[in-house]
């Protein structure tokens, strides 16, 4: 062999040494040589960003807790790590900063990738971190109460969308604080989504009540609205005026941008459990109803059968803020025919401070993408999450990762665009305007949030003066508020009773509800009217005259 050939051979071997010792650390981020293993680089990964989907008992397809369950899908994981389509995150890193953020840094996407090109190697058994812990088949940790429905339901094979409801009576012998709570579906093959509601004492339990009986009070609630009933699905009246932006309609429907109701903790496609901060909690009254709205659709194409569950954790003493979700909103759009991009908006303006803890943005089919922006009251401008890329298939909601307060009087604009087109895959039929509904073959436009509400001081009031409040007032569409008194304390009656607090002699509030209520008096103190200051617009509400209610209890 001459000097020549050997002295190439030399060099050619130094080089590839050279080569392998500097071969990428992604975990460190040096360029020392050092062996990606699953044990010491890997596993802390997985367990920090993937374990929560992926381990026993979830949708996720396999486990990560374990080198067994995860050597068989390592050529999947770099696939999907490497394209950044898991974890999923949709989110635009530009604006916000999350608590629950998924995604990878580029780092611990390189070491994924290196592990895998090397054979993904298990390592060190010393190496392997202490798995993260799961309650068995929660989430959560331990569910303090699992609120289950009664009985399987039965769905048919075949035939269009349903929505069903279930109320389940807790017992509760006190009011419950719930820090913790995840909703859980009996069969993940027909259960789109699940919202568990409140449903204070007092209320009828639906579940008792013949089915004639639902039906009519259904359609008794249905006769003023803008929606209809179509089998077991609630839609959008076809001849509702369209107002693809509420934030610029008529004062009438502006107000409409904005609904906060009993929603306790939800379940959909890729929507994270609900851990709410230290000091807060969601309350559930003492013989409260846990109502289940169960959104069931036939892909199964068998007959199939559903019980499904929410599980709470309770807070070990009451918190310091009650939180409540609540929704900006339109249903008054309409999505054209072959619209690529259909901007729909609404707006809320709320009449406390508030502080917000997450965003949940909510379409169908053909939500392409979605903004909240605040504008304060001085005017200034903020992003707080941009989403432009929405995929049904996840719907995260994103909680931030330090609150956020909004004063009094900001204004807080959510706008969606919708993709109507035939280049959407998943577009049902391009060929049809589209409007809002229940099924996924209609639309929504729904900007969720969780919250709490800054109140005001209580004043100090003689109680005595509560009787000329007490009475009956006309709010519209057919529906009467009734303000009663009982001993010391004043409530409003509208759907649910609700305690009306004093901030001043002609100013109240509620303290789990937005929004004042203040009263107009003429020249002899005889109150005339109420007016409500909830969203956008204060509007007023005339005093019905006739006896006043609940006076000297």
């Amino acid at each position: 062999m001459n000097q020549t050939r050997i002295a190439t051979l030399l060099c050619l071997g130094l080089l590839v040494g050279a080569a392998s010792l500097l071969s990428v650390s992604a975990a460190s981020g040096s360029k020392v040589a050092k062996p990606v293993t699953f044990n010491k680089d890997i596993a802390p990964i997985f367990h920090a960003k993937c374990a929560e989907c992926h381990h026993p008992g979830e949708a996720a397809p396999f486990s990560t807790l374990t080198y067994k369950d995860v050597r068989p899908w390592a050529k999947s994981i770099k696939e999907k790590v490497a394209s950044r389509t898991m974890p999923p995150w949709h989110a635009d890193p530009h604006f916000g900063e999350w608590a629950n953020d998924r995604r990878l840094t580029q780092a611990q996407i390189d070491a994924i990738t290196a592990w895998v090109d090397a054979g993904a190697p298990e390592g060190n058994a010393k190496d392997l971190p202490p798995a993260p812990q799961f309650a068995e088949g929660w989430t959560i940790s331990k569910p303090d109460v699992v609120i289950q429905m009664p009985d399987e339901f039965t769905l048919d094979a075949s035939g269009p969308d349903e929505y069903q409801y279930f109320d389940i009576p807790t017992n509760f012998t006190e009011d419950k604080y719930v820090t913790m709570a995840e909703a859980r579906p009996g069969n993940r093959k027909i259960v789109h989504h699940i919202i568990a509601f409140v449903v204070p004492p007092g209320e009828p339990n639906i579940s008792k009540l013949p089915k004639e009986m639902r039906d009519k009070a259904l359609e008794a609630s249905l006769k003023n609205s803008p929606m209809y009933r179509d089998g077991f699905l609630i839609r959008l009246k076809p001849d509702q005026p369209v107002h693809d932006d509420l934030c610029s309609a008529p004062d009438n429907f502006r107000g409409r941008g904005f609904d906060a109701d009993s929603f306790l903790v939800g379940y959909a496609p890729g929507r994270n459990v609900d851990r709410w901060e230290p000091g807060t909690a969601k309350k559930i009254p003492a013989g409260s109803i846990i109502r289940f709205q169960m959104h069931y659709s036939k892909v199964a194409g068998s007959v199939q059968k559903d019980r499904s569950m929410v599980g709470l954790v309770f807070a070990k003493e009451p918190p310091k803020r009650l939180i409540q979700t609540g929704s900006v909103q339109n249903i008054y759009f309409k999505i054209p025919p072959g619209a690529e991009r259909h901007r729909v908006a609404a707006c809320w303006m709320p009449k406390d401070d508030v502080t917000i803890y997450s965003f949940g943005p909510h379409m169908h089919y053909r939500g392409a993408a979605m903004e909240y922006k605040v504008t304060y009251p001085d005017g200034r401008e903020q992003v707080l999450l941009n989403v432009p890329n929405y995929n049904f298939g996840w719907q995260t909601n994103y909680a931030l990762k330090q609150p956020l307060t909004l004063p009094r009087n900001s204004k807080l604009m959510v706008t969606a665009y919708f993709d109507n087109s035939a280049k959407n895959k998943y577009n049902p039929d391009p060929a049809k305007p589209v409007r809002h509904g229940e099924p996924t073959y209609d639309e929504m436009m729904m900007g969720f949030l969780d919250f709490t509400v800054l109140k005001p001081a209580v004043a100090k009031i003689d109680p005595k003066q509560f009787d000329g409040l007490l009475g009956r007032y006309d709010i519209g569409d057919k529906r009467i508020m009734t303000i009663t008194r009982e001993g010391d304390r004043l409530f409003t009656h509208v759907t649910a009773k609700r305690e009306l607090l004093p901030e001043s002699e002609n100013s109240f509030f509620w303290n789990e509800f937005p929004g004042r209520l203040s009263f107009v008096k003429n020249e002899q103190g005889e109150v005339l009217e109420a007016v409500f200051d909830q969203g956008w617009k204060p509007f007023h509400a005339k005093r019905i005259k006739d006896a006043p209610a609940g006076s000297g209890q």
